[in-house]
């Protein structure tokens, strides 16, 4: 399958891709809302609840906004390269899983979005500033060595 026509078949196969879906592909966080699906040999994950995945998309707007000087850009419009973004989802989710729910094992993005509206009104009422912490300290897993 050319990617051409896998990017054609998901966008049809998914109408509602889970908005931290890289997150969730590294293990970084579990989110209840999200069903796992293939094609291709390839994993994507549905989102279950459009509610969840708007809010999920205001928050993630969010994270990126604020996370500009710590990502190091000025434009947090464009797209960003893969590492970023994985700092972005993952970090900003761990920073607010420690702002709301430190003894979890995981984020558990669904949960962190609907404690997140509960307790401050609105997603951009959160401390962003505690939150970008995450996103700053957050690392990408290194490649185990190659053997020869």
């Amino acid at each position: 399958m050319d990617e051409h026509s896998y990017h054609n078949l998901r966008k049809e196969l998914n109408p509602l891709p889970c908005v931290f879906e890289k997150a969730l592909l590294c293990q970084a966080a579990v989110c209840e809302a999200a069903q796992r699906a293939l094609l291709a040999e390839r994993e994507m994950f549905v989102c279950r609840d459009p509610l969840v995945r708007a809010a999920c998309g205001q928050l993630l707007l969010l994270l990126r906004q604020n996370a500009a000087f710590a990502l190091k850009v000025k434009d947090t419009q464009r797209i960003l390269p893969h590492a970023m973004t994985m700092k972005v989802q993952c970090g900003g989710l761990a920073g607010l899983k420690d702002l709301l729910d430190p003894e979890a094992h995981a984020p558990d993005v669904k949960k962190l979005v609907t404690r997140a509206q509960a307790e401050y009104g609105a997603l951009e009422s959160l401390p962003f500033s505690r939150i970008v912490q995450g996103i700053s300290h957050w690392q990408i897993r290194k490649r185990a060595p190659t053997r020869p």
